[in-house]
């Protein structure tokens, strides 16, 4: 989970994914969606989000295409519905303890 975290930290990383979402797309089409960053940067955010399984690779022929991985993304959903639901109760538990604590020194 923290290497999908730290994938996804980066913005051109999300664009990637965005980009691969519904669609398998060969690496040059990727690359060529940003001009501002070297074909070589693009093929690293690449092995970067398959380490973390974020997307899987097909090879054909010679063109590596990609496509994203949405069972990870769904588990890392999971993973992070679960993380806030558990802060907010948490953040809920210590509120009404806080409001019995007033209340008891209202009393």
């Amino acid at each position: 989970m923290d290497a999908a975290l730290k994938a996804l930290a980066e913005p051109r990383r999300r664009e990637i994914l965005r980009l691969v979402w519904s669609a398998e797309l060969p690496a040059t089409a990727i690359a060529d969606h940003f001009s501002e960053v070297t074909r070589s940067a693009v093929s690293q955010h690449l092995g970067v989000l398959k380490a973390a399984g974020l997307v899987s690779e097909r090879r054909d022929g010679t063109r590596r295409l990609y496509r994203a991985d949405r069972s990870e993304m769904r588990q890392l959903r999971r993973f992070l519905d679960d993380y806030w639901t558990s802060g907010l109760e948490r953040l809920r538990d210590a509120a009404e303890a806080a409001q019995r604590e007033k209340d008891a020194a209202d009393g």
